[in-house]
């Protein structure tokens, strides 16, 4: 097993990609561009790209899962790829975290975070399904420390 010092490096790691793939996805350059756009008027225009209704955006992927235009399978799931290291290291760095109601919380309070950010700053779209996606995987991480932790338990036994 990987001791907690290069467990916490690879979670910053991770911290510092997922942000990247996520949020500053866009060349610099776009990025800037979009700052310098900055106004109420932004806000307004990320609540009317935005998607409140839980589903919709799934069963669109899902709809049209063979059209070469979406990425359907990448969008769906990427969004559940991209928070199993979240559920699986948060209870491995800190104890508090192997408590599935406060690891999950904790989750869903950073990943609304982010939601939020893409809401109001323009450098992406809100998504209620979005929350939805990354929770789960952030779960299917979180029940694979579980089973970690019980298969090491069972190899010390013997």
């Amino acid at each position: 097993m990987i001791n907690k010092k290069y467990m916490r490096i690879l979670f910053i790691l991770y911290l510092l990609i997922l942000m990247k793939v996520i949020i500053f996805k866009f060349p610099f350059t776009k990025l800037l561009q979009i700052a310098a756009s900055w106004k109420k008027e932004v806000f307004w225009e990320g609540l009317s790209g935005a998607n409140f209704k839980l589903f919709r955006t799934i069963k669109l992927y899902v709809r049209h899962w063979d059209n070469k235009g979406i990425n359907s399978f990448g969008n769906l799931v990427g969004n559940i790829i991209a928070f199993i290291p979240l559920g699986y290291m948060m209870p491995r760095l800190h104890k508090i975290f192997e408590n599935l109601f406060l690891c999950m919380a904790t989750a869903l309070l950073f990943i609304l975070g982010i939601e939020l950010f893409q809401l109001f700053s323009a450098f992406g779209i809100f998504d209620v399904d979005d929350i939805l996606l990354n929770g789960l995987g952030t779960l299917i991480g979180y029940l694979c420390f579980v089973l970690m932790k019980l298969l090491t338990k069972e190899n010390k036994k013997d």
